[in-house]
């Protein structure tokens, strides 16, 4: 996982309407302890006074390219030698041809010139603007070179007409800073990861299922998604938004999400189960809602697909992780099923244990594995535990 704390980061501000939203990111990066240089551009500070960046940051803002102050010792080089990343945002078609054609006239552009740490774009403007054919070029030419580009989203814009052009969301924008700043340790890897619970209806609109919020899958898909691997999530119902940049696939039942798992399993170099699938399904759905007179006193079920015993069976060189939810004999059951599904090793948790069950934000987690070895991992955010789950899988590629 990318911490942000002590990073230090570029922030340059140009002169869109979408100036305002930079403030809000520039809070963000500062709550989790980065420390943001501002730079904004003559046009940038009609939008927004550099005292608030100031205020938000807790650093000096840099203005005027010829200021006796911040320019005693250079300072713009001063700025682009130290950061570790730099982020344009909002990026106008100015900056984005400036920087396209090398041209360094104030602050903001000389230090980009001279900053040779990897550069985030986020382009904001005028649907035909960015559509431009001199826009488009200028950006596929900074690509070519090396710089990320997040967004534009599409929807209204200031100027009244809907299109291309709003600044990508903050935290969007967050993530791919904290992607650039991740080592690429799964680049060129294909990844695949449950997350969830599933439903099986009973009738129109009743089901069985579990409290699981798929927080554990989410943040493994993200910290994949930051390591460079291409990811695919296959989740069950949740309230969660999709992870920035990953690939999602929803499903609602066991057998959706057996095919949907199935189908992509021969395509990718690693699969994590992290979904909480439902055992049992009704053998027959109700066609209209049962009700209390109905005098319905029992259910009959029947198995839902084992979809981890099947990805054990299809296994050609993958590696296949697995977990193991228990409230009784937790590594007795995690073991038993480390063994039947042909898994690499599995991730068991006891739901019993304050902090790590169901819906939190955190997990403690033992992991087995086929050699015996067993390895108890503290309670730490579901963040943290997916990181140690990529370890991991990296190590197994090692050997």
């Amino acid at each position: 996982m990318a911490e942000l704390k002590d990073r230090k980061i570029l922030l340059g501000v140009t002169g869109g309407i979408a100036a305002y939203k930079a403030l809000e990111l520039t809070r963000l990066l500062a709550l989790e302890g980065a420390r943001v240089r501002v730079i904004m551009t003559r046009s940038g500070m009609e939008f927004v006074q550099p005292l608030s960046f100031q205020v938000l940051s807790g650093q000096p803002v840099c203005t005027h390219l010829f200021d006796l102050e911040t320019e005693s010792r250079i300072g713009h080089i001063e700025v682009a030698t130290e950061a570790e990343v730099a982020v344009i945002a909002p990026a106008t078609a100015n900056i984005i041809g400036k920087l396209a054609h090398g041209i360094g006239d104030d602050y903001l552009t000389t230090a980009l010139l001279a900053c040779t740490a990897p550069k985030i774009i986020c382009p904001a403007m005028n649907v035909n603007m960015f559509e431009n054919q001199a826009v488009q070029e200028n950006l596929a030419k900074l690509r070519s070179w090396g710089f990320h580009q997040v967004g534009p989203d599409a929807g209204d814009l200031a100027c009244g007409v809907q299109g291309l052009g709003r600044l990508a969301p903050v935290d969007e924008i967050v993530e791919k800073i904290r992607q650039v700043l991740t080592p690429q340790s799964l680049q060129g890897k294909q990844v695949l990861v449950t997350a969830g619970p599933t439903r099986e209806a009973l009738d129109p609109v009743r089901h069985l299922t579990n409290p699981s919020s798929g927080k554990m899958g989410y943040a493994l898909a993200r910290v994949a998604h930051r390591r460079g691997a291409e990811v695919t999530l296959v989740s069950g119902p949740t309230f969660l938004n999709s992870p920035y940049g990953v690939k999602e696939i929803r499903v609602t039942t066991a057998k959706e999400m057996h095919q949907a798992v199935v189908e992509k399993m021969v395509q990718v170099d690693v699969v994590v189960m992290a979904a909480a699938v439902s055992d049992y399904r009704p053998k027959v759905m109700a066609a209209g809602k049962i009700k209390k007179s109905d005098d319905n006193e029992s259910l009959e079920l029947e198995r839902t697909e084992d979809i981890l015993f099947r990805l054990g069976e299809l296994k050609n060189n993958q590696i296949l992780v697995g977990f193991a939810a228990e409230t009784e004999n937790l590594l007795e059951n995690a073991k038993e099923k480390l063994q039947q599904k042909n898994l690499d090793f599995i991730v068991a948790n006891d739901l019993t244990v304050d902090g790590a069950g169901f819906g939190s934000d955190t997990n403690e987690v033992t992991i087995l594995w086929p050699g015996g070895e067993v390895e108890n991992l503290p309670l730490e955010s579901k963040e943290v535990i997916a990181a140690h789950i990529w370890n991991r899988v990296e190590r197994l590629w090692q050997t």
